[in-house]
């Protein structure tokens, strides 16, 4: 048996922009389904959209589980028929390094994160989105591609990109509608990883930018 609560699948929900999303997903009344590897992360946001009144499911689970994410998948159709958004931040941040010493582990799992499990998502939830009026898949462009020591998140950030402004391109008069978001640099994990040395409290953390957040919460 399904209802018609509004709902919002984020993964890579645990920290950064993923949980700051699924914060203000949850502050418009949406129950959230909370994807992430990081237990104690989900454990924390699901404490945070509780003591502000919001509803969320918390789905400890790795996006490169095809089984694991087809059960997900399943049990949203089965609980609420569907999905109304479907926010993606899941990412592999390797490490920099000059593209002729890309280590061949660090290629692999950014490949495998950032483009195949993009891929199977979006085949796996497009029938979600589908059933509800209106719904829409966010991604959030890095645009590294090119630029020196970037090559491992570079080429698969902008091959995941690609595989989301296809869809939206074969979406655009049949829905669900696709949004690709560039964000303002913040002081996320990923961020960091790229740039340590950077002062963080000059840029405003995603948490903080709440108008920006209102506005992709809302349908």
């Amino acid at each position: 048996m399904t209802d018609n609560t509004q709902t919002a699948l984020v993964t890579g929900a645990s920290r950064g922009l993923g949980a700051a999303l699924a914060e203000a997903f949850a502050a418009h009344g949406y129950h959230v389904i909370a994807v992430a590897r990081t237990v104690g992360g989900l454990e924390e946001l699901d404490d945070r959209i509780k003591a502000a009144g919001g509803q969320a499911t918390l789905a400890p689970m790795d996006v490169t589980d095809a089984g694991a994410m087809q059960h997900l998948c399943r049990s949203i159709h089965d609980r609420w028929g569907g999905l109304d958004a479907w926010a993606h931040t899941a990412i592999h941040a390797a490490p920099l390094t000059p593209t002729d010493m890309i280590d061949d582990k660090d290629w692999s799992k950014s490949w495998e994160i950032n483009v195949e499990a993009t891929r199977r998502l979006i085949a796996y939830v497009s029938p979600l989105l589908r059933a509800r009026p209106g719904a829409r898949g966010i991604f959030f462009d890095d645009p590294r591609g090119g630029q020196k020591f970037f090559g491992s998140y570079g080429a698969t950030k902008a091959a995941q990109i690609a595989l989301a402004r296809s869809w939206q391109a074969e979406t655009d008069h049949t829905g669900p509608r696709v949004e690709i978001v560039t964000p303002e640099p913040m002081p996320t994990a990923v961020r960091a990883r790229f740039y340590p040395g950077e002062p963080r409290d000059t840029l405003s953390s995603p948490s903080a930018r709440t108008d920006w957040l209102r506005a992709l919460a809302t349908p």
